[in-house]
């Protein structure tokens, strides 16, 4: 009993104004609330991509005009790499694993947190340690590195800049990931509640659960070649440096073996995502639950064996092209599940038109022209035209910033009252959607055209005959950009005049939809016991029971 009513008074007050042991800013930092984590989290990654975001609109200033525009070309490398540090390694990877998989993966399970609070909140120290490291490497040695963000030797190797401690810093951030990929793995199989079995559990806990194996076991890759780095630099071990007897090629080989699985790190949090918004919005259960769930997993699995198509012309075998080639065309179809599962789940729902089904639509659009232009490189004549040029760049930026970036933003909109307890401006937000829709696509397709054209990407400087597209795709950016600041803005206002928001504002029928907002300290006074699917909608109400869920269906049958 006693249990019981210190439970209750608990959750008499939200996470937000709960001291306990700790007051003011030290409550925070010493936090092992996972609520109050993943609200760290996003305000330093919102900060961190707003600083990227800026170090891409002076590229694209740069870029209006053959020849100096603003910067000299040193500047503009060191821009670039550090552009694109930042948006991989510190928002687009970990984003939505790290905030909204914080936040919400144990309430949807009917936990009171996470398996390891304490590990937690290291991963959070351990993210912002990686983060200031690699801003230190800017004004330190021989300045910002210089080489593009996969770190390429033998450059890396010879550069003068200061190489190694923006490595390091990406090294701290890898062992950040792992952190929070174990502690997700034990909490879906140690916390969810009872009645909770695989097949009940939300597909966003899905998708974390196949995102997390990837992170425990592909990010130590990257991690021991990133260390490479460093000791090559400062010791000269002739691992990956030709003139020692080492092998640039190996480098290759073992950054993309990481590198292309972290794509699934950010594309997997992100299709489970989707599959959370479009039933809500939709009024109706998800079409092909265990197809999507176990999707999740195929593309995880798949997602490791495909790293050679960065490296079609590098000079490796025919045989080892063609295996990755056709591995890359088989990635495809459980991306095709997805896709096919979603449309037909909002197939005569009674859909909704809200902001984060907006950016759920522009992202199933967007990421289906990443998808198909990924397929172009993959099949090995296209690639050797296209290698190098603007057209990955255009690929790269449709698959992970179109693809995560705008589920970063359609999460961020759809979690947005549960998780602050108030609401924002609809109108403002369509239009700021709207606004980042169109320059995005003005921006970004653009450079499908300049790479078909054969403009090299990585380049400073470009021949005047772009110069038109170049223009085009500068004005895209600003469009978006315009779009990006504006969002952010309404959700700031939102989160400081917005109204009270109701527990369930879209009557979504996961398990944080039936509790306060913003949530309790401990989200439930009593474990729930979960005797339905998660996405059964009763059309009579969609707030139930917060303690006991059982779907009307169900209950009539027994």
């Amino acid at each position: 009993m006693a249990n019981g009513t210190a439970a209750a008074h608990v959750n008499d007050v939200d996470f937000y104004h709960y001291e306990g042991k700790h007051k003011g800013i030290m409550s925070w930092l010493l936090t092992t609330d996972h609520k109050r984590i993943g609200i760290m989290y996003l305000a330093a990654i919102v900060v961190f991509f707003l600083a990227a975001m800026m170090l891409g609109v002076l590229m694209r200033i740069e870029a209006l005009t053959p020849g100096q525009t603003i910067m000299k070309p040193q500047t503009y490398n060191s821009i670039f790499t550090f552009h694109g540090v930042i948006m991989i390694f510190l928002f687009i990877i970990p984003a939505v694993p790290a905030v909204f998989g914080n936040f919400f993966l144990p309430i949807q399970l009917g936990a009171k947190d996470v398996s390891f609070p304490r590990l937690n909140l290291f991963s959070w120290y351990l993210y912002m340690a990686g983060g200031l490291i690699a801003l230190l490497s800017l004004f330190t040695g021989g300045g910002a590195a210089d080489t593009g963000w996969t770190f390429y030797v033998p450059y890396s190797i010879r550069s003068s800049a200061n190489v190694s401690l923006s490595v390091f810093g990406a090294f701290v951030l890898g062992f950040s990931s792992i952190v929070t990929g174990l502690n997700f793995i034990t909490t879906i199989h140690r916390m969810r509640a009872p009645g909770m079995s695989w097949f009940r559990m939300p597909l966003f806990a899905w998708a974390l659960y196949a995102t997390s194996w990837i992170q425990v076991l592909a990010t130590p890759v990257i991690g021991i070649t990133l260390f490479l780095i460093v000791l090559e630099r400062a010791f000269g071990i002739g691992v990956f440096d030709p003139a020692l007897g080492g092998d640039p090629l190996l480098y290759q080989h073992m950054f993309w073996i990481y590198s292309h699985p972290a794509v699934y790190i950010m594309i997997l949090p992100a299709m489970g995502v989707v599959s959370e918004i479009i039933p809500t919005f939709a009024k109706k259960d998800i079409f092909g639950y265990k197809q999507i769930a176990l999707s999740s997993l195929a593309i995880a699995l798949i997602g490791y064996l495909v790293w050679g198509h960065h490296m079609f012309t590098s000079g490796m075998s025919d045989t080892s092209r063609v295996v990755f080639s056709l591995l890359t065309f088989l990635v495809a179809i459980p991306t095709g599940v997805k896709v096919f599962n979603w449309v037909a789940t909002l197939y005569k729902g009674s859909i909704e038109i809200k902001v984060p089904l907006l950016f759920v639509m522009a992202f199933i659009f967007i990421f289906s022209i990443g998808g198909l232009t990924g397929l172009v490189q993959g099949a090995l004549a296209t690639d050797i035209h296209l290698t190098d040029t603007y057209f990955i760049v255009g690929h790269f930026h449709y698959v992970m910033f179109g693809g995560m970036g705008t589920i970063f933003f359609a999460a961020l909109h759809y979690w947005f009252p549960k998780m602050f307890g108030k609401t924002y401006n609809e109108k403002v937000a369509i239009i700021s959607a709207t606004l980042f829709v169109i320059g995005f696509n003005m921006f970004y397709f653009t450079m499908f055209i300049l790479g078909y054209l054969g403009m090299p990407r990585r380049y400073y400087d470009y021949l005047p005959q772009y110069q038109g597209l170049h223009v085009f795709s500068s004005i895209g950016a600003f469009i978006m950009v315009t779009g990006i600041v504006l969002m952010f803005g309404n959700l700031l206002r939102g989160l400081i005049k917005g109204e009270k928001a109701t527990a369930n504002p879209w009557g979504g029928t996961t398990l944080e939809w039936r509790i306060a907002s913003p949530p309790p300290l401990e989200n439930f006074d009593e474990i729930p016991v979960v005797t339905g699917g998660p996405y059964v909608h009763d059309r009579e109400t969609y707030i139930m029971n917060p303690i006991k869920v059982i779907h009307k269906e169900e209950e009539a049958v027994h």
